[in-house]
Order: C-alpha cells, then structure tokens, then sequence
C-alpha cells in the first residue's frame, strides 16, 4: 500500500485576533495557493488516490479538498476521521487502514506531529525520523499494516512539490 501523508497547508495564525477556535482554523490565501500548487506537483508525480483521509479540522479538510481537485477525486468521497486529530495514537490508525487494505494508494491530511509520529510507526521508529511542513507530503511504502511495516519512499518540501508542477 502506498501511504501518502500529507500536512495541511498555511492556516491563520492562532495570534490574530480573528482567529477561530483551533478545530475551525482555515487556510490562508497563501496557504490555499500554495497548497494548489504543492497538490498539482504530486499529481505531477503520478501519484493516484484511491481513498483520501482527513482529520475533521477546517485546514486539514480543506487540504484534501485542495488535493481531491488535483488528483481527480470527488471531494464528497472524503472521509473525516478523529484517527487524524492531533494526539491520537497511531495504532489506531493502523488498524483501520487494515481495513481497507483493498486500496493501494491512501492519502491522510493531518496535524504535525502526529503526522511524524505516523510516519515514525510506519518505520518502526519510536522517535520522529521527519519534521513535515506545512503541505508538505511523504510516501510510505508499506508492506505489512497492522503493525505497520514500512519504507519511506521520499519526503517533499512542498518548495519543492511546487516546483515540480511547473
């Protein structure tokens, strides 16, 4: 199974005063552009998706809109899960993609660091091998689910997804 995580894009700041609560936090104009251009670079790749999971959170949810557009995937087969939500356990995770081990490619949109902690499982690492940016993506190869077996295919700047869409 290929295991596409993805960060969510530039939300607004928790600083500014109009700052909603953390759960309806939403992308920024930067962040929606930068985020359309980062989702066209993975596309770019020849990246397919087959099952796109998102946390419930505005930016997160917004990402995989943002993604679902890029890669030919109807937005309303987007499935939020809680399993994305900053501080939950990865193995829970896991044992759900078990699940719906008949997709091949799986995108998740996420929080960091819960995404790096995903990522570290899937590498069987107890500590976090990569620090995602904001849209930025990593390819986990996965042989095995539950408990996950993996190999980190590559990890992307989204500078650099950026520049492969043009």
């Amino acid at each position: 199974m290929q295991l596409y995580i993805v960060r969510h894009g530039i939300a607004i700041d928790r600083e500014n005063p109009k700052c909603p609560p953390d759960a309806e936090r939403y992308l920024t104009e930067e962040g929606v552009e930068k985020t359309k251009q980062v989702a066209k670079g993975v596309a770019a790749l020849g990246a397919t998706a087959e099952l796109l999971l998102s946390s419930p959170y505005t930016r997160a949810t917004q990402t995989a809109e943002i993604f679902a557009g890029a890669l030919d995937y109807a937005k309303q087969k987007i499935r939020r899960t809680d399993l994305l939500l900053p501080g939950a356990d990865p193995s829970f995770l896991f044992r759900e993609l078990a699940k719906d081990k008949q997709y091949s490619s799986i995108f998740l949109f996420g929080h960091a660091p819960q995404l790096d902690d995903i990522i570290a499982m899937a590498l069987g690492s107890k500590h976090h091998i990569s620090s995602l940016k904001k849209a930025g993506v990593a390819l986990v190869e996965l042989k095995r689910i539950s408990p996950p077996l993996g190999q980190l295919a590559w990890l992307a700047t989204p500078k650099l997804l950026r520049r492969s869409a043009k």
